[in-house]
């Protein structure tokens, strides 16, 4: 038997990274899946491996959101855990950043969360026991230079899934995941540089730059009857690396070659 044996999920940002990791995970222990993404082929790719359902979605569009949470859950027949985990980023100082570029960053981590969850309570609150899982940051935590669309949109996940836990306990338990640096293709431009991904293995006291299958161990046990009293929380999942302050601390500089506040 599988720890989530019966259950039926979404996972949002599903195509790739600790999305494709976890939808693979939650099959494994016995979950159906549905995978949604903004690409749509790599959503078709990986509900294909899980025996999952796939649907093509932008976590920023509320009424696409309400859609895909509705068909997949009539198509599982019903809906019993949610991973909140499609997100984006980028890297700008406030004073450099355009009003365009905070909207779409904030519109898909911190809005996308907001109108999975929202969307999905319903489905959750008829099936008499749903589970919760939103993937934060490290950079919510502990931000560094660059981060402050990413950072505060991070943070406001946080905070969202406690009020989550708050409001719709004891039938949702809901909890967040903070990843530190992961091998994904989100964070491909830093560990893809050796310089950087030497500093990142440095420190770190695990020793490695994450996987993506380290987070998703993490959050499958949290939709577990094993974290069956385990709500409202923030999980970090970064191998230590904020015991030596910011995941990213420095990053813009070498980047950019200067701090935020001198001229270009």
């Amino acid at each position: 038997m599988g720890l989530l044996d019966g259950h039926r999920a979404i996972v949002t940002g599903g195509a790739s990274g600790i999305g494709r990791a976890t939808c693979r995970r939650f099959a494994r222990e016995g979950a159906r899946v549905g995978v949604l993404d903004v690409d749509g082929r790599g959503a078709e790719a990986v509900a294909s491996e899980v025996d999952g359902v796939a649907v093509t979605v932008d976590v920023a569009d509320a009424t696409a959101v309400q859609g895909a949470v509705d068909e997949v859950a009539g198509r599982l027949g019903g809906l019993s855990i949610v991973f909140a985990n499609a997100g984006v980023g980028t890297m700008a100082a406030v004073g450099e950043m355009t009003a365009d570029e905070w909207r779409r960053i904030t519109s898909i981590c911190l809005d996308g969360v907001f109108f999975t969850v929202h969307a999905a309570i319903p489905h959750l609150l008829a099936n008499g026991d749903g589970r919760v899982v939103s993937t934060a940051s490290i950079s919510g935590v502990r931000p560094a230079e660059g981060e402050s669309a990413y950072a505060a949109s991070k943070l406001g996940v946080i905070g969202l899934t406690a009020s989550l836990a708050l409001e719709y306990g004891p039938v949702i338990r809901a909890n967040a995941v903070s990843p530190g640096m992961i091998a994904t293709a989100l964070t491909g431009p830093l560990v893809d540089d050796p310089v950087i991904a030497d500093r990142m293995v440095a420190k770190t006291p695990a020793g490695r730059i994450g996987e993506p299958e380290d987070v998703a161990d993490v959050v499958t046990f949290l939709v577990s009857d094993l974290a069956r009293f385990v709500t409202g929380q923030n999980v970090v999942v970064d191998g230590g690396m904020t015991l030596h302050g910011s995941g990213v601390d420095g990053i813009y500089r070498y980047f950019f070659g200067r701090a935020p506040g001198d001229a270009p």
